[in-house]
């Protein structure tokens, strides 16, 4: 009983201090939560493609089987490269993956994978191309490292190059996204365009399966040389994986905001 007097008492308290506002303290309980504010990239699609797979290198008998890429036909996948001690390719896809994904979901974005894990094989590239597709991705990303000469360094984003009647609509919006991608990646990272391919950091391809099979606006990342000993260094550290997130992070809420 004193303690239903008591909520009695704090009812009518309410009651008078909301009273010169014209509102009553029944009233006052009733009124519905202020709906939460709204995010960046509420309602957008990214699909991310970490490159490669943990058990590609144990099934050649998968990743060697040629598929059809429009311009002629590739492996199924790759082995992919990796740094002078050992740190593989698909492991760094996977980690930055891994920081990205979480970020973007911070923001309201849907976030599909196109491997559940580093520890099977492939998709093949095609079946990449299809995940993209399926889920009507706003943007798709595909990160991957590069094997080129050591003396190179950087790096550069790829593009996909006109094929009339195949990726007309994309071509455009893949641009984009590319130089998007571009400038958040260098001004989050510090790193260079790459000295040894590409133009200011940027090259379109009509030779890749991912990018030509896509319907969806799409672009490769090539985020470091691995076989370069300064990029390797910056690859194999946990912070500055964390860095390379952030920095795909901007580039895509540059595009899709």
């Amino acid at each position: 009983m004193a303690a239903n007097r008591a909520g009695a008492v704090a009812l009518a308290a309410l009651a008078v201090l909301t009273a010169g506002c014209g509102v009553s303290a029944a009233q006052e309980m009733a009124l519905p939560a202020s709906p939460a504010p709204a995010l960046p990239l509420d309602g957008k699609v990214v699909v991310i493609d970490p490159g490669h797979n943990g058990r590609n290198a144990a099934h050649p008998e998968v990743i060697n089987r040629q598929v059809d890429i429009i311009t002629g036909r590739k492996p199924c996948n790759t082995v992919g490269t990796s740094t002078a001690s050992g740190y593989q390719e698909h492991a760094f896809t996977w980690d930055v993956a891994g920081r990205l994904k979480p970020i973007l979901e911070g923001m309201g974005a849907k976030v599909v994978l196109t491997r559940p894990d580093d520890n099977g094989v492939g998709p093949c590239i095609t079946e990449r191309a299809a995940i993209g597709n399926e889920a009507e991705a706003d943007a798709m990303l595909s990160i991957h490292a590069d094997g080129a000469r050591a003396s190179g360094h950087g790096f550069h984003v790829i593009t996909p190059g006109l094929l009339p009647g195949h990726n007309d609509d994309v071509v455009g919006p893949s641009r984009r996204l590319g130089r998007d991608i571009r400038a958040a990646y260098r001004a989050g990272t510090g790193m260079p365009y790459a000295n040894y391919t590409a133009t200011n950091g940027l090259q379109s391809r009509t030779d890749l399966g991912g990018l030509n099979l896509s319907k969806r606006p799409a672009v490769f990342l090539e985020a470091g040389n691995m076989r370069n000993k300064g990029d390797a260094a910056k690859m194999s550290d946990p912070d500055f994986r964390e860095r390379m997130a952030k920095a795909l992070a901007d580039g895509l809420r540059r595009y899709l905001d």
